[in-house]
């Protein structure tokens, strides 16, 4: 079948979507029509073996158990051994009788398949409500007739080929579909890109007989990722026995990656529903090459509670050890999940993943989010990051970037890290129609130039000095050092501080006669300005020492708080070993960059400027017990910012002139 024919069968298809027009939204179309597809492409399937199936059925004892049935139906189906139906009817059968009665016999239909098909028509397309709908507008005998009249038999369209054209229906539906498309479904030329990226240094662990690679996403959504994968891996070698795992949380989405499983031939089994974060349907697993498009900027707080307990229980023996991220985002749960499914053998494991730019660099030291950096960045996983082009995506415009990661890799890219901006014009089109926020793509050419720069680990090469550039791992860390500043304050008793004080939590707790008494015992010391704390407190000592008053701790801090102000000419306050104290107003924190001595930065980049200043040594970081604290960001726009000067004022005003004069000339035509 060439790539043609697919086409038109897809077109054949969509254009039943037509019929749906004023009793379903056009967001709602493929709700009826992808499950109609799949019960079609199950029923050409399952025809031949049908009489086979209910021999069976009826041969079987009362007391089979349900997974003796399942297993010895599904071995009469003759489908994989995973599908059967022992309803009495097929597409044939139904077309022949009573349109009336077409509603309740495709539900008794629908009911005869095997648990796991029923599961995806019955809980997750919820396909019984669309059958509903459907009849109560009186067109589902119109519909259903469409879908008779084409032929899905695999003898017709192989698995390779259904694939494709589900495929194409799964595009379509999801274009027109902008307001979720987005959630569940990535634009086929990024999910190209990057099953290209993790498999372009690859070829030589592809080729050979009896090799099998097994490949996953926690997230899948329809399955597009998987697909392609699949096709670009066999199409590197046709003998390749690809194995297919995911996960995914939308139940409709489940059911259309379920359903192109079913479809293609595989193991629909190895497609999981739940939320892969706190249900890891694949546990213990671990495969050859992971990709995703995990949900951005998704809030799990909800769900908190057991990813906590095993951060805490499990640390580095569960998912989650590296550190957690603020419950705002969960991308970097995603990432450490996949991580902890790599193989630890010689072949190892291949990740590509892509992301919104909050991993890259949210959070400081020490902050969850940059504890997982470090913890990637210092086991060397980190292989190449891909800054990719604004509005790709079907309900996002913000950039997005491809993390590559690599548990094994060459010799040459040890301890390294490539960073590729491919966010310039160079790597995208306008498309001439917006699909919701997608307004541009990548094509192929650029695509491929993409590759071949990450492929050839190009280093600033000639052409490519602001695309792509070679780090070293250490090269993303820093160390926050914290710089203090000596405390500088003066002291007076004025009528302004007096105000202060009167309002301080611990002087309204005195009764009025205490406040009153302590008022007047302030204002008997000399109201100069002092400029030395130790002089201000001994003439505060004596006048309450006078007046046979002892102050509280709490009192006694408040008064010198409120009656004290910083002042740069004040002497250093001093604490009771004659050390400097630290002016907590004035407190600054430095990024040292992990390379360098903080002591020579310091000597560099701060005295010069506040010669008092000096570095807090007891602000250590947790690990290694060193000065200030261990910090990890990938900040792009650091390594390939490339100034625009300001256009000349000439030329704006110039500018500004043509359009007041063109503002003119259109007030001066209305008023005409």
């Amino acid at each position: 079948m060439t790539l043609e024919t697919i086409k038109n069968n897809a077109g054949f298809i969509w254009s039943i979507a037509e019929i749906l027009r004023g009793d379903f939204k056009q967001s709602e179309y493929g709700k009826v029509i992808l499950p109609f597809t799949v019960l079609r492409r199950l029923d050409c399937i399952l025809e031949g073996t049908k009489q086979a199936v209910l021999d069976a059925a009826a041969a079987l004892p009362k007391q089979t158990d349900d997974e003796a049935r399942n297993m010895i139906l599904a071995t009469a189906a003759n489908a994989g051994g995973q599908i059967y139906n022992e309803s009495q009817a097929t597409f044939a059968s139904l077309r022949s009788q009573t349109p009336s009665q077409l509603h309740s016999n495709l539900i008794d239909y629908i009911s005869g398949f095997s648990p796991n098909v029923r599961e995806v028509f019955l809980e997750k397309f919820r396909f019984t409500e669309q059958l509903k709908m459907l009849a109560d507008g009186d067109i589902l005998y119109a519909v259903f007739e469409r879908f008779a009249q084409v032929d899905l038999h695999p003898d017709a369209v192989s698995n390779l080929e259904m694939g494709y054209l589900f495929e194409e229906l799964i595009r379509r539906f999801s274009e027109i579909s902008n307001e979720t498309a987005g959630e569940h479904f990535t634009p086929r030329e990024i999910v190209r890109l990057i099953v290209e990226l993790v498999l372009a240094n690859d070829s030589t662990a592809l080729s050979g007989r009896n090799i099998v690679r097994r490949v996953y996403d926690p997230a899948c959504g329809t399955g597009g990722m998987l697909s392609i994968a699949e096709e670009e891996m066999t199409a590197m070698n046709d003998k390749l026995h690809v194995e297919l795992f995911g996960q995914e949380l939308n139940p409709e989405s489940y059911a259309i990656c379920k359903s192109d499983m079913l479809v293609k031939g595989h193991d629909a089994s190895r497609i999981a529903f739940g939320n892969t974060l706190v249900n890891d349907a694949h546990k213990g697993e671990t495969f050859h090459y992971m990709v995703s498009n995990p949900p951005y900027g998704v809030d799990w707080k909800k769900y908190a509670d057991p990813i906590k307990q095993e951060a805490a229980e499990q640390g580095f023996d569960g998912r989650f050890g590296a550190g957690l991220p603020r419950v705002s985002d969960g991308q970097l749960l995603f990432l450490q999940h996949m991580v902890s499914k790599m193989r630890d053998d010689e072949t190892g494991s291949r990740i590509g993943i892509v992301m919104n730019g909050s991993p890259l660099f949210t959070g400081g030291a020490g902050s969850g989010e940059s504890e997982i950096r470090r913890w990637l960045l210092e086991k060397d996983l980190v292989e190449a990051i891909i800054a990719l082009p604004t509005d790709l995506f079907y309900n996002t415009g913000i950039q997005t970037y491809v993390w590559l990661l690599n548990n094994r890799k060459s010799a040459d890219r040890r301890g390294k890290v490539q960073l590729i901006d491919a966010s310039g014009e160079r790597f995208w089109t306008s498309m001439r129609k917006s699909l919701g926020s997608k307004r541009r793509e990548v094509p192929e050419e650029a695509r491929k130039e993409i590759v071949r720069i990450y492929h050839e680990f190009l280093n600033g090469s000639a052409g490519y000095d602001d695309v792509s550039k070679i780090f070293s791992t250490s090269d993303f860390g820093y160390r926050e050092i914290r710089i203090e500043r000596p405390l500088r304050l003066n002291f007076q008793v004025s009528e302004e501080r007096l105000t202060a004080l009167e309002s301080d939590k611990a002087f309204l707790k005195l009764d009025e006669n205490e406040r009153a008494r302590l008022i007047g015992v302030l204002k008997s010391i000399p109201g100069k300005l002092y400029r030395n704390r130790d002089e201000f407190e001994k003439a505060l000592a004596k006048a309450f020492k006078a007046a046979a008053i002892k102050l509280s701790a709490p009192l006694r801090k408040s008064i010198l708080t409120t009656l004290s102000e910083q002042d740069e000419e004040a002497d250093i306050c001093t604490d009771k070993h004659g050390s400097p104290e630290a002016d907590p107003q004035l407190r600054d924190h430095e990024l040292v960059p992990l390379n360098e001595d903080w002591r020579d930065y310091v000597k560099r980049e701060v005295l010069p400027f506040v010669p008092d200043a000096w570095v807090n040594e007891s602000y250590t970081d947790e690990k290694d017990g060193e000065v200030g604290r261990v910090g990890y960001e990938i900040n792009f726009n650091r390594y390939f910012y490339q100034y625009v000067p300001p256009r000349p004022l000439e030329e704006i005003n110039a500018e500004l002139k043509a359009l007041e004069a063109e503002i003119a000339a259109l007030l001066k035509e209305a008023i005409a």
